[in-house]
């Protein structure tokens, strides 16, 4: 008997290498078997480019046995004209027999169409194989489509003693080891943007980028209410665009854009923004006041928690986040704890 899972897996991991490439698109890869035998596979590997349906069909080399094939793939094909034609039109085209899906697309151009137009020209569609880890792989898609705002993670870490920070801290303080602090590089490379608050900046005057591993900076989401900050901080270079979210004004600036909200609907119209100009994803790394901000409007939907075995003896009290605990690990002499929102 055919182990669907075991290929639907093969797909998933290879989808991950769309990651930090796709967003907003979703991150698809495609496994194409022929008698238990892999004779084709891709993935969605930048926006605007082929989808993975299409490149594991271009990998086929003898185009006939595709249609004694069986197609498998973690998101259900795409029914409408993009950027790209309908996946689902280029699988009827091929008369591939079978089609394996991990999950349906939600997205309201797809939504079921897909996999309806495969079966009205007879094709046998299997679906929600590997549906849970088909839908955590593209939480941050679903999240954009479904809710209409960003994926949003926090992270932070804290002492063994439970403090973000010290007490009137006026110089930077990195509270993790050289692992954690790669790691968490890599995570900016995987996000569409990065958000810290005023304090953060004048603090510690970060960069905000991604210089200890391979990928694309994120962009830069800046609290900066009455417009405080030296415009003489790194978060002001053309390393990548910066978006000033304030109370005061609306205006270009050396390529940041600042942008004025209403103080009342402060976070609720800074996410709707992001929305519209395709953030799909933002990692949250500032300070207690703006982390707890997020927390309190039950704005977030994964927290990155690393613990030091520092000690602090006093400072300032790490947030407190209640979710869902989905692992714990140990990088470096660090642990890490990755706790999902239960809404």
């Amino acid at each position: 008997m055919i182990n669907h899972s075991f290929f639907l897996n093969k797909c998933i991991e290879l989808a991950k290498n769309g990651i930090g490439y796709v967003s907003p698109n979703p991150l698809v890869g495609c496994i194409i078997v022929y008698n238990d035998k892999i004779i084709g596979q891709g993935y969605h590997e930048n926006y605007g480019g082929s989808h993975a349906e299409v490149n594991a069909i271009n990998n086929v080399k003898e185009k006939k046995l595709l249609r004694n094939s069986t197609l498998y793939v973690n998101l259900e094909p795409c029914s409408h004209f993009g950027k790209t034609p309908p996946c689902c039109d280029l699988i009827i085209k091929y008369k591939i027999p079978k089609v394996v899906i991990g999950c349906k697309d939600t997205f309201s151009l797809v939504n079921g169409q897909g996999i309806e137009r495969m079966k009205n020209a007879g094709i046998e569609v299997i679906e929600e194989v590997l549906l849970e880890e088909s839908v955590y792989l593209n939480r941050r898609f679903f999240t954009f489509n479904d809710k209409k705002r960003p994926y949003i993670i926090i992270k932070y870490a804290k002492s063994i003693d439970g403090f973000i920070a010290p007490t009137n801290q006026k110089e930077p303080f990195w509270m993790t080891s050289e692992f954690s602090k790669k790691l968490v590089h890599k995570w900016r490379a995987d996000e569409d943007a990065i958000l810290v608050g005023r304090k953060t900046c004048h603090v510690d005057n970060p960069q905000l980028n991604v210089r200890f591993c391979k990928g694309e900076n994120p962009k830069r989401i800046i609290i900066d209410p009455f417009l405080k900050l030296n415009k003489k901080l790194k978060i002001f270079n053309s390393n990548s665009h910066t978006f000033i979210f304030n109370f005061l004004s609306n205006k270009l600036l050396r390529g940041s854009t600042f942008v004025k909200l209403d103080k009342n609907n402060f976070l609720s119209e800074l996410l709707d923004y992001l929305y519209k100009i395709k953030i799909q994803s933002i990692i949250i790394e500032g300070g207690a006041y703006t982390i707890n901000s997020f927390l309190e409007a039950d704005y977030w939907d994964e927290a990155r928690i690393f613990t030091s075995p520092i000690k602090l003896k006093s400072g300032i009290y790490s947030p407190i986040v209640n979710g869902t605990t989905f692992s714990e690990s140990n990088i470096g002499n660090d642990k890490l704890d990755i706790i999902l929102n239960n809404d």
